[in-house]
């Protein structure tokens, strides 16, 4: 990560901070029956619109392409590189949710497949029986207390919640990995995070197509699937039956 980006660094924790704070909320009654709270529906169906026409005319024939033309070895190892460099933000995550086995874990997990698992192309930690591990900073909200907020789609990146678009934002700021003094690529976490993303949406290709093409109201069913899954990993609901498309491993397209 360049110093110039680290520098924004302060700044977009305040904006994000006070964008939370701003966030509509949902009424006592809403959170208890655990509705869809979408006050913002009218701008989400436009950049839901805007996000499928990215997926059709870009994302969806490049993954697919990737997933032809790269064996599936290399698109495996790929996944397992970017799951490997975000360990150490995960381990942070951990640390601010008061769970030391789990920050142990990641650490663990880091530390193995960098070195055994060959620069992190593969997952060797698995193998020594070291527990998976998936957080992120809209957990650690959770776990703080933080309220669900708003159904928000973003651009580029899918269904959230307001708690979770800050989640992602604080997120590409606070992995470790993305300060390495000698890091030898710029930005890495991001393009290990695109290129893991690519081989998701080639892989379960028909799937998200299903949805996002072949649904009476895609929108309206991304919405759904979102919302159960990321519940259910909270623990605050029901995992729905069918896949999210944007969540397939973390989130996003």
């Amino acid at each position: 990560m360049s110093l110039k980006t680290r520098s924004l660094f302060p700044a977009l924790t305040v904006l994000v901070c006070s964008l939370l704070a701003a966030c509509a909320t949902p009424t006592p009654e809403q959170r208890a029956s655990g509705e869809v709270f979408d006050p913002y529906e009218r701008t989400n169906r436009s950049i839901h619109e805007f996000n499928r026409g990215v997926d059709k005319f870009f994302f969806r024939p490049a993954s697919k392409g990737y997933v032809t033309i790269i064996p599936e070895p290399m698109v495996t190892s790929f996944s397992h590189f970017s799951d490997n460099v975000s360990m150490p933000g995960q381990m942070v995550n951990a640390l601010l949710q008061g769970d030391f086995r789990t920050a142990g874990e990641a650490l663990m997990r880091f530390s193995i497949n960098m070195t055994v698992g060959i620069a992190g192309l593969s997952d060797p930690a698995s193998d020594f029986m070291v527990p998976a591990v998936d957080t992120d900073f809209g957990e650690t909200l959770h776990v703080w207390g933080v309220g669900e907020g708003a159904f928000v789609e973003l651009p580029f990146l899918g269904a959230s919640t307001s708690r979770d678009a800050v989640g992602i934002v604080v997120d590409l700021f606070t992995n470790p990995a993305g300060y390495a003094r000698h890091n030898p690529l710029t930005n890495v976490t991001v393009y290990a995070e695109i290129v893991r993303r690519m081989g998701d949406r080639g892989n379960f290709s028909d799937t998200i197509d299903s949805i996002l093409y072949d649904s009476a109201d895609s929108y309206a069913q991304l919405r759904l699937l979102y919302l159960q899954n990321r519940r259910f990993e909270l623990g605050d609901g029901e995992q729905a039956e069918e896949i999210d498309p944007f969540e397939l491993d973390t989130e996003g397209f």
